[in-house]
């Protein structure tokens, strides 16, 4: 089973990545196969660039590119379940579900909580003002994630403590789980 993680940046899929390594579930990011593209080209990881990048790979290469190059890794993994976090486009799911029953679990904030958290988390590809964060969203929006959150079949609020993070996680996975093995 291939269980997509969905949500806008900052919305917590990091976090529940690592929630879910703890339970022995190998985890794909695709946002690495961007940043991946982005070393071999020699272009600095800014979010402007990043964003202009994930774009014209699906323009020129089709929607579901990055989903491809998970693919392979899922491969390579010969795992059971796998969690692919960051899946952005319906054309993307389409892809994984060639592989295997695919599930959409979708993870959800309020932008000013989001905004926080990325002011917070600093990584080279977050957005250093709130009109950066906007820009972010709405390019992600116009790739496709708000169909793929529309149509989750599992959804977790992340408005709490990280401890109430991890408890929803891991309800929502083992119910997951448990519904694929019944």
């Amino acid at each position: 089973m291939i269980i997509c993680l969905t949500g806008m940046p900052g919305s917590g899929k990091t976090t529940i990545s690592e929630i879910v390594k703890e339970m022995g579930i190998p985890v794909i990011v695709m946002g690495d196969v961007v940043r991946e593209e982005a070393r071999i080209r020699g272009i600095e990881p800014t979010p402007k660039n990043l964003g202009k990048l994930m774009i014209e790979m699906r323009e020129k290469m089709g929607a579901n590119v990055i989903a491809k190059r998970c693919v392979d890794k899922i491969k390579e993994l010969n795992s059971k379940i796998v969690l692919v976090e960051g899946v952005r486009s319906l054309e993307e799911v389409e892809e994984f579900r060639k592989v295997g029953d695919a599930k959409i679990i979708a993870v959800h904030s309020s932008p000013k909580t989001r905004y926080e958290r990325l002011s917070r988390r600093g990584r080279s590809d977050d957005p250093k003002s709130w009109e950066e964060f906007r820009e972010r969203d709405l390019r992600e929006l116009d790739v496709g994630i708000g169909r793929v959150i529309s149509l989750a079949d599992e959804i977790i609020i992340n408005e709490g403590t990280l401890e109430d993070l991890k408890e929803n996680t891991l309800k929502v996975f083992r119910k997951v789980i448990q519904n694929d093995k019944s």
